[in-house]
């Protein structure tokens, strides 16, 4: 990642932070709302998100020091929309920025101002406004072509309803995604995340359709806050995320965050032949209740039944019992009935116990099944790929042969951590149905 440079725009020497990561995928310059600057503690936040997805940022003062002394200024939208048109020609003239995709991303008055200049530029690919007042854009909204996508808080009801007018007024591709029980500025705990999962989603999908990845990945973490933006892209029935652990928790974190939903465990244990017992014969899958997967093709070659495996699969239970406690207690279950099951881990080698809990789960009547894992071996991926609805999946390189091959920092979670991960990650329990872009 590059370093964050202090740049002026223009002839009247706008203050600006640059941010270009090595192999930018697009630009995004910011038009901040009223009252805000380069420094806005949000759109830092969101700047280096954004910089985590593969996108240079620019963040810059749409107004001199003497020009915002005067409140009318930071609601005069021609003025503001003039500046960010200066900010995007600055851009075409620097050699490593004019040939990026650019995206605008505009907040309160700053979302107006973007929509004005998207129309008058053909250099603007996206647009983003978070909790902005689309509606101050007037007469430029029907002219506006490229992809725009509104979010707003639930709670914000005024800004809503200017959102949903300036909407019907466009015909080019437009989305309205409204944040559970945030208010304007997005204060609310996970709500400023699930903005950003959807707001990098929609600039991954307009200025970088074809998703290159670079690897290795830093971390789990870092793997996950990508999956989380590509999943935050899509559309979901109730969804519950569903970690294999341990490595799969802090993959899984994000997604739930971003998706605002309920983040449980799925533990796999392998239930080994007698004389063999790295061969499993069996797998038992916790959850809402407890399911034994059979390996039908090992049963018959060491002529195991079902008795056999039942009887074996009891230790395993009181180690699953014993894990749950620790991981999460006084917590029951997550249901994936009517659901959209969304089964995560850090990676897929083999596939054995990806297998045992996509199996496990489709008994329990979810709406769908998804796999979401970072990295995978194309034969396994293909196999377990059969199983389910949808697999999404960072990378599948050549040559597959271990997980940690493709992470920095693949070191071996403890229970001290996964608990914290858990600890952190709010418990929740998602209410009617939401729609992703």
């Amino acid at each position: 990642m590059s370093e964050t440079e202090e740049i002026r725009i223009g002839d009247l020497g706008l203050a600006a932070l640059l941010t270009v990561p090595d192999d930018a995928r697009g630009l995004i310059v910011f038009a901040h709302g009223s009252g805000s600057s380069r420094h806005s503690p949000r759109n830092t936040h969101a700047a280096r998100s954004f910089e985590q997805l593969g996108f240079a940022t620019l963040l810059f003062d749409l107004l001199t020091e003497e020009e915002a002394r005067e409140r009318r200024n930071v609601f005069d939208i021609p003025l503001l929309a003039g500046r960010v048109g200066l900010a995007i020609d600055w851009a075409q003239t620097q050699p490593r920025l004019s040939a990026l995709p650019l995206g605008l991303f505009g907040a309160s008055t700053g979302g107006g101002a973007a929509l004005a200049a998207a129309a008058a530029s053909r250099h603007v690919k996206a647009v983003v406004s978070r909790g902005g007042r689309p509606d101050l854009a007037g007469e430029a909204l029907p002219q506006v072509t490229a992809p725009s996508l509104f979010v707003v808080g639930g709670n914000d009801h005024d800004v809503l309803k200017l959102n949903e007018e300036a909407a019907s007024r466009m015909s080019c591709e437009r989305r309205l995604i409204v944040i559970p029980g945030a208010g304007h500025l997005f204060e609310e705990p996970g709500t400023l995340d699930h903005v950003l999962a959807v707001t990098g989603a929609w600039f991954l999908k307009h200025l970088s359709p074809s998703e290159t990845v670079s690897l290795p990945f830093t971390g789990r973490e870092q793997a996950g806050l990508v999956l989380a933006r590509v999943l935050a892209g899509r559309t979901f029935t109730d969804p519950v995320v569903y970690a294999l652990p341990r490595g799969g928790v802090p993959v899984a974190k994000p997604i739930a965050d971003a998706l605002g939903a309920p983040l449980d465990l799925l533990m796999v244990r392998k239930i080994g032949v007698p004389s063999q017992p790295e061969l499993a014969a069996a797998s038992v899958v916790d959850g809402e209740q407890f399911d034994i997967v059979h390996n039908e093709r090992v049963m018959r070659a060491t002529g195991m039944d079902e008795r056999q495996v039942a009887q074996l699969a009891k230790a395993e239970l009181k180690e699953i019992e014993r894990r749950r406690l620790i991981y999460l207690p006084d917590r029951k279950p997550v249901p994936a009935e009517g659901r959209s099951a969304i089964l995560v881990d850090d990676g897929i080698a083999t596939g054995a116990s990806m297998r045992a809990a996509i199996l496990a789960v489709r008994r329990r009547s979810p709406a769908e099944i998804i796999i979401a894992v970072p990295v995978a071996g194309q034969d396994t991926l293909k196999a377990l790929g059969a199983l389910v609805d949808d697999a999404v999946v960072l990378a599948a390189p050549d040559g597959f042969d271990s997980v940690g091959r493709y992470y920095l920092d693949f070191h071996q979670l403890s229970d001290d951590e996964v608990v914290a991960i858990l600890a952190a990650s709010e418990s929740r329990e998602t209410g009617p149905a939401r729609g992703k872009s």
